[in-house]
């Protein structure tokens, strides 16, 4: 079992900027990652893809956040960041992390974004 941890949520204006970070820890085994992603999902509509990036270090974005938002990844730390950069109120959302390994999927709890305008 991998345990997934968001952090790094919070109020900001718009134009602001906020950096989340994604921990991924197993508690008896070790486990490789093939990639890590960012997902939101804002009050009212479905999960949405923001972000990936592989083990690897192919990344891609969703569009609305390309310029904006930069993800990056301490593979030896098991580790994701977000850096989220010229916030709106349309990124007003809960972030999750989703750990991709082999066999599994893992889901974190999610950290509340909120851009007030």
């Amino acid at each position: 079992q991998v345990q997934v941890v968001e952090s790094g949520g919070g109020l900001v204006q718009t134009g602001g900027s906020l950096r989340l970070s994604c921990a991924a820890s197993a508690s008896r085994s070790e486990f490789s990652i093939d990639a890590m992603d960012w997902y939101r999902q804002a009050p009212g509509k479905q999960r949405e893809f923001v972000a990936t990036i592989s083990s690897t270090g192919i990344i891609n974005y969703v569009d609305s956040v390309k310029g904006r938002f930069t993800i990056s990844r301490a593979n030896a730390k098991n580790t994701m960041f977000l850096q989220m950069n010229n916030l709106e109120p349309e990124d007003t959302a809960v972030y999750y992390c989703r750990v991709r390994t082999a066999m599994y999927t893992y889901w974190g709890q999610g950290t509340q974004v909120t851009v007030s305008s």
